[in-house]
């Protein structure tokens, strides 16, 4: 009887065609997810921008809304005008706020228009918030937002 032995025969040499399909499977794959990895960054840091910016404009009229009070706590018909507020939110924001007078010439050093004769306008102010947020955020771009309204204390 005679052996069967793989020894003396001589064997094929198999193509690596399905190893090269493999390595190219997986550098598809990876480059997949480095694409979804940098999409899903940028979503984040687009959503953080709309985050912080939307807080700014709310800043902005919480700044508003505080100029009026400070203006109203004090007497304007005395000379005891507010010009400016200045205050910062969590150390994330700047808040700086710039009062002008319509219709008091004389009376307050920061008078926009002095010569109103209308009862109805004497008093109004024209207050411009400024926010500006700091660098501590770390969302790349410095978030700038500017207010302007005409308010009757």
């Amino acid at each position: 009887m005679q052996r069967n032995s793989n020894i003396l025969k001589k064997t094929k040499m198999r193509s690596g065609i399905a190893m090269i399909m493999a390595i190219a499977f997986l550098v598809v794959i990876a480059g997949m997810m480095a694409l979804m990895l940098n999409m899903s960054s940028l979503a984040n840091k687009r959503t953080g921008h709309i985050y912080f910016t939307e807080q700014a404009q709310l800043l902005a009229k919480s700044a508003t809304e505080f100029a009026l009070l400070a203006i109203s706590g004090h007497d304007r018909g005395a000379g005891d005008c507010v010009e400016s507020t200045t205050s910062t939110y969590g150390g994330y924001f700047n808040i700086n706020t710039t009062i002008r007078y319509i219709g008091l010439p004389g009376v307050c050093a920061n008078t926009f228009i002095g010569a109103i004769n209308t009862p109805e306008s004497i008093g109004t102010v024209l207050i411009d918030v400024y926010v500006t947020s700091n660098n501590t955020l770390n969302i790349g771009n410095t978030i700038r937002y500017h207010r302007r309204t005409i308010q009757k204390p």
